[in-house]
């Protein structure tokens, strides 16, 4: 039996209810002519699906509350992501930022587990 993954993928990316986009820390110049590392951008609006992949748990400290789960993002599988990358997915108008872990490649998608950037 010949597995037929177009039909496959068509299916799953009917399911993607997102976007996202994609960005890569590299070696440059800031505007000051200082060497740092900046964001470059590699794709934009990117259509995808987030699922959360644990409850959330609680890091309040008495200086801060950092915000502590993980979330899974499954994307065509064609779009180069590395662990590390920063990733704003945007979900009902609400844009969320993430640093981006080992994607796990299937024929006819990729998943990428997410951390969730920030401070409540």
């Amino acid at each position: 039996m010949v597995i037929n993954y177009t039909r496959h993928r068509r299916a799953i990316e009917k399911l993607y209810d997102s976007l996202a986009t994609i960005s890569r820390y590299r070696k440059g110049k800031k505007p000051s002519g200082e060497t740092a590392q900046v964001l470059q951008l590699l794709h934009k609006d990117i259509p995808c699906r987030i699922s959360q992949k644990a409850l959330g748990s609680n890091g309040q400290t008495e200086a801060q509350n950092e915000i502590q789960y993980e979330t899974k993002l499954f994307l065509a599988p064609e779009v180069e992501i590395c662990q590390g990358n920063a990733i704003v997915v945007t979900r009902a108008g609400v844009a969320r930022t993430y640093t981006a872990g080992e994607p796990f490649l299937y024929p006819t998608h990729q998943e990428v587990s997410l951390q969730r950037v920030g401070k409540a």
